[in-house]
């Protein structure tokens, strides 16, 4: 058999996934966003959205940058192979979250469409990755009435539904909320909230605290 090299580069591949990831939490799209994510320069960024633009990828309007249909074809796939990446490395090879998100990032722009669906097999058609968000293509169905958790009021009891993209990217955030077992799933309860909005909470008999850039960003139901 011979190797089909993809059809994009890598780098267009990074791209059209950030501006994605970005757009589906709800994060203005613009050059700042995506240097910060990328941690690259800004004129890389201007310079590389550019090329995007030439081959049809993106288009700005208004100020934003959007995908254009080449260009979310390419995103979804991306993010569907790494988010597949992402629950193979956890449930089949027992890698940590933080493991598994930095693998991902490499084995997405590999994967072919074999080897996805062989994967997509094996783990019974997830539709999800560890973290709660939604694998491209699946069946996935957002709860209606999930909230973020800075919404709930002290005392209130809650189930975990969703740890958004954004916060992957927060040095240390994923390993501290897979050893305080706050995943989708887990049931916890808020103990109490500072001044500055902190979240103590309780989950499976342990204490955390959860600071509002995070609360701000996982998505829960209330019980």
């Amino acid at each position: 058999m011979t190797f089909q090299p993809p059809e994009h580069h890598p780098a267009f591949e990074e791209y059209c996934e950030t501006i994605f990831e970005l757009a589906e939490d709800g994060v203005q799209v613009k050059q700042a966003r995506i240097a910060e994510r990328l941690e690259v320069a800004p004129p890389s960024v201007s310079e590389m959205i550019h090329r995007m633009v030439d081959v049809g990828l993106v288009k700005l309007a208004e100020g934003q940058i959007e995908l254009t249909s080449k260009g979310t074809d390419l995103a979804t796939q991306v993010v569907r192979r790494h988010r597949l990446a992402e629950c193979f490395l956890t449930d089949v090879l027992g890698l940590s979250w933080t493991e598994a998100h930095h693998e991902a990032g490499k084995w997405e722009h590999i994967i072919s469409g074999s080897v996805e669906e062989a994967m997509r097999n094996i783990l019974d058609d997830p539709t999800t990755c560890p973290h709660g968000n939604p694998i491209p293509g699946s069946n996935y169905r957002a709860p209606e009435d999930a909230v973020v958790l800075s919404n709930l009021a002290d005392g209130e009891s809650f189930v975990v539904e969703r740890i958004t993209e954004e916060l992957e990217f927060a040095d240390g955030l994923l390993e501290y909320f897979e050893k305080a077992e706050l995943k989708p799933g887990s049931e916890a309860q808020i103990k109490g909230i500072t001044p500055a909005g902190i979240r103590k909470v309780e989950i499976n008999g342990k204490n955390l605290e959860i600071d509002l850039f995070a609360s701000e960003r996982i998505l829960v139901t209330s019980l």
